[in-house]
């Protein structure tokens, strides 16, 4: 009967809480969740009870922790609490505080005696399950899904607050796409999916893009407006060609600024903006004008220096590099005391010696109308030095590989200029990804030392060529190849070491085969050392290529035989660093031994306009190349220069034999025939032996080639603005001879044109490949009578990074372009050029290496006189690394 009345009871409660319920609801609509409930379906109010509380379970928290709301109530097992009373509302409310929930009821679910058992009803916000976007191109997804993760999680809770923030963050980001009348409606369906999920859908009307009109400046009589809307980078008037004239009011701030900065940098310190208007006219474009005060210009009357003991006034004068009447230019003062880019600053002429301590500080001690006189005040300290230097990130690279290119040794004198040429000796190496290396420089004052922390992140660096392709006539070509430049011999024999192969010790073994069967075919292999013995910089290389051509067509065709071309080379190197003038410095020396073995082979070589198709020729030479290279990045350089001299020579062979030793004697001659129409069913007639005759002399002439050849190449890299870098080059070949009578030797000639991409696939070809963008080879050779022993090409590009990410760097480039080819010095006319211009993309794969295109146009380009624009351009393809 208790039982039974107590339920009763119960019911009937329950139907008078849901009632006040609803009457709550009809009364404050959807704020209903804010309203505190305090009242519970436990019995008649009418007086109160202290009961204690038996037990307490929680339904309806599927995604909440239990204990964890049981512990934000404040209630527990065995609690003496009143009915009504405070404790069940106090719960109830800090309930709602966590805003995690959207109905919360307290009810009893039994009670035995003075003990109560009760439940906490809840009903969870619903879950964000995705989103989706209407009304928006879909290239802006990306962006703005970066935006709604910073706020909205699958799973998350959808809160009034978070939306509230995607909203502010979509909406600025269309607003900086210049969409400054959009709107933006998020739209909450139930999904249907999963469960208490909602997805969001926003909905946005972009309306126009809104444009600036003018920007207009009052008060400025020195710096006309032009050259102020210069300084404003990301604030650009419409009227410009590729302006983005989009408004964004901090990029506006921050231009302003710069219109400030400008000012201080031609002496003018009390610049100011005054005032600045925004308005928009009848057609919805922006309009600004913005007041700026110029004040007055200020001038360096007195530069002193006081506390300097280590270096005196006129050195330290003449690296700050500002005089007496010179303006007063904070930005470049502070510049050159402090950090320059070209190391040109106070502070590393100490940072350079150890002086890690160091500071100045420049003081105006004196203003007189335009005038100010400074005191630069220096605090040498004490000289800092090394440490210990920690390497970390080298998860495949061995440590001693690193360690060795590091001009920062523990014990040595801190030097700033050391830590800038150590970071870019590691990233040379190409075995880190430069974007991401960091150096930290904890400094013990107690000691007066200073730990350097290189912290790397490894990158791919080996590649694999597996490719196949249709050469025409010559049918399928295939191609395998691998290079890894990370490479370790001491460890073939250990199994442990091969992950997937034996790596790490920075050596370099490449293996690469093509062929086609019939026509071609072509190996090579080579393997570099860069530190002979690991003690010293003494890098050593050996190699052999083989490369075999087979023509088509032959001379000898009717007797059944096909013409041949067939290079085998072997080399082996030595190359060290030099200490001067400084240790960029590298001299290289190479020994080669070449065969070239031609069987009718065309007119691929040539002497005096007559074809070398024929014969055993011996090519023993030696290499010197003394080259400097300054460049941080390998794959995108932005600063730096490569220079390189080279010589290769042969021995002076004419020098040991007398006159013209190659003619045939008569005899020699007949004998010559003879053998030839031995079994043939025709003899040759009088042309064919002249023929014959002078084929066997030019073999016998140049049996062993001797000349020398010269190389000259300059490249430098200079950043422009940002990630613009301006890339310029010359290039320069010459080849002589030691005798006249013997002449000039037909191989090792220069071939100016084309993309040089035979010279990237067969390695060796018997000459040098010198591509030249926006012409063919013909275009070139058609006024030479054989290949050039002359050519010079200088060359200009701009080029922008897309990406530099260490697993694809890509970027894009324009370029002007110009060279020429000639046979002989007396021909030779520098300026004779044959110009092109044009565009291009590049794409470095570590696994594949470098991948691209050109296009050009040549400007020079013989008898295309009324052509259309179509022939003047040339396509040009880059396989696995930069030609010539």
């Amino acid at each position: 009967m208790i039982e039974s009345g107590m339920r009763s009871r119960y019911k009937a409660l329950r139907v008078t809480f849901l009632a006040m319920v609803s009457c709550v609801a009809l009364t404050f609509g959807a704020n209903a969740q804010l309203d505190r409930l305090d009242t519970l379906s436990f019995g008649d109010f009418s007086s109160i009870e202290e009961v204690e509380i038996g037990g307490i379970t929680i339904t309806g928290a599927e995604y909440s922790d239990h204990n964890a709301i049981l512990g934000v109530t404040g209630l527990q097992v065995g609690q003496q609490i009143r009915i009504p009373g405070r404790a069940i509302t106090n719960a109830i409310e800090k309930l709602w505080d966590l805003n995690l929930f959207t109905d919360i009821s307290v009810v009893q679910t039994q009670r035995v005696g003075e003990v109560v058992f009760l439940e906490i009803q809840l009903k969870e916000m619903p879950r964000f399950s995705r989103h989706s976007y209407q009304g928006v191109r879909r290239s802006y997804h990306d962006d703005m899904n970066d935006k709604v993760s910073r706020h909205l999680r699958r799973g998350s809770i959808v809160t009034d607050n978070a939306l509230k923030n995607v909203e502010r963050d979509l909406l600025k980001f269309l607003r900086e796409k210049g969409y400054l009348d959009a709107e933006l409606e998020i739209v909450k369906k139930e999904d249907d999916r999963m469960s208490n999920a909602v997805e969001l859908q926003f909905v946005v009307d972009l309306q126009e893009k809104v444009r600036i009109r003018n920007i207009n400046f009052e008060g400025n009589e020195v710096v006309r407006d032009r050259r102020l809307r210069r300084e404003m980078d990301d604030t650009k008037e419409r009227r410009r060609l590729f302006a983005r004239s989009r408004f964004d009011r901090e990029l506006y701030q921050e231009d302003l600024k710069s219109v400030i900065r400008y000012y201080r940098t031609l002496g003018y310190s009390d610049a100011t903006i005054v005032e600045d208007s925004i308005w928009r006219d009848d057609g919805g474009m922006l309009n600004i004008l913005v007041a700026i005060d110029e004040g007055n210009k200020y001038f360096i009357r007195d530069i002193t220096w006081s506390g300097n003991t280590l270096y005196d006034d006129r050195t330290l004068s003449s690296v700050l590099g500002i005089n007496r009447g010179d303006p007063y230019n904070p930005e470049l003062m502070d510049r050159r005391l402090n950090f320059s880019m070209d190391g040109r600053d106070v502070n590393s002429l100490y940072m350079d010696d150890g002086y890690l301590f160091f500071n100045v500080t420049p003081i105006e001690v004196a203003i007189e109308n335009d005038s100010i006189d400074f005191e630069m005040r220096i605090f040498e300290g004490p000289q800092a030095s090394i440490d210990r230097v920690v390497i970390r990130g080298n998860d495949r690279t061995h440590e001693h590989v690193v360690r060795r290119e590091l001009r920062t040794r523990p014990g040595r004198i801190f030097s700033r200029s050391d830590i800038i040429r150590s970071q870019r000796e590691i990233i040379n190496l190409g075995y880190f990804d430069g974007e991401n290396m960091d150096i930290q420089t904890p400094v013990n004052p107690q000691r007066y030392t200073v730990d350097i922390e290189y912290d790397l992140q490894e990158r791919p660096s080996d590649q694999v060529e597996l490719s196949a392709g249709w050469g025409g006539f010559s049918g399928l070509i295939g191609t395998v190849g691998v290079q890894f430049n990370n490479f370790s011999v001491r460890n073939l024999f250990n199994g442990s070491a091969w992950r997937p192969l034996p790596q790490g010790d920075g050596q370099r073994l490449s293996l690469r085969a093509q062929t086609n069967g019939r026509f071609f075919q072509s190996y090579n292999l080579s393997f570099t050392e860069p530190w002979l013995g690991g003690k010293k910089p003494t890098s050593f290389s050996v190699g052999g290529y083989y490369t075999k051509f087979t023509s088509l067509f032959s001379r000898q065709q009717a007797a059944g035989s096909r013409g041949s071309l067939a290079i085998a080379r072997g080399f082996v190197g030595i190359g060290t660093r030099l200490s001067w003038p400084d240790d960029n410095f590298v001299f290289n020396s190479r020994i080669n031994i070449e065969n070239i073995r031609l069987n009718d082979y065309g007119s691929f070589f040539s002497f005096e306009g007559r074809p070398v198709d024929f014969g055993s020729y011996n090519n023993f030479s030696l290499n010197l190349t003394l080259a400097r290279t300054s460049i941080s990045d390998p794959i995108f350089p932005r600063s730096g220069s490569r220079l390189s001299l080279s010589l290769q020579i042969t021995p002076p062979y004419s020098l040991f034999k007398s006159g013209r030793f190659w003619e045939l004697s008569p005899d020699e001659r007949k004998a010559l025939i003879d053998r030839e129409n031995d079994g043939r069913d025709v003899p040759l007639n009088k042309q064919q032996e002249l023929e014959l005759v002078e084929r066997q002399e030019l073999a016998d002439r140049f049996k062993f080639l001797e000349y020398h050849k010269w190389r000259i190449d300059f490249e430098w890299f200079t950043p422009i603005v940002g990630d613009l870098i301006f890339r310029t080059s010359a290039k320069m070949g010459y080849l002589g001879y030691f005798s006249s009578t013997v002449g000039l030797s037909p191989f090792e000639r220069f071939e100016l044109g084309g993309d040089g991409l035979n010279n990237q696939q067969t390695g060796i070809t018997g000459k040098d490949i010198i591509r030249l963008r926006g012409y063919e080879v013909n275009d070139i050779r058609r006024n030479l009578v054989d290949d050039a022993s002359i050519f010079n090409k200088f060359e200009m590009e701009l080029r922008y990074p897309i990406s530099t990410n260490p697993s694809s760097t890509i970027y894009v480039l324009g370029f002007l372009e110009g060279g020429n080819a000639w046979n002989s010095f007396s021909d030779y006319n520098p300026f004779d050029l044959r110009r092109s211009a044009g565009v291009g993309l590049r794409v470095f794969l570590p696994m594949f290496g470098l991948l691209g295109f050109d296009y050009g146009f040549g400007f020079d380009k013989p008898n295309l006189r009324g052509s259309s624009w179509s022939e003047y351009g040339t396509f040009s393809l880059i396989l696995g690394f930069e030609p010539d």
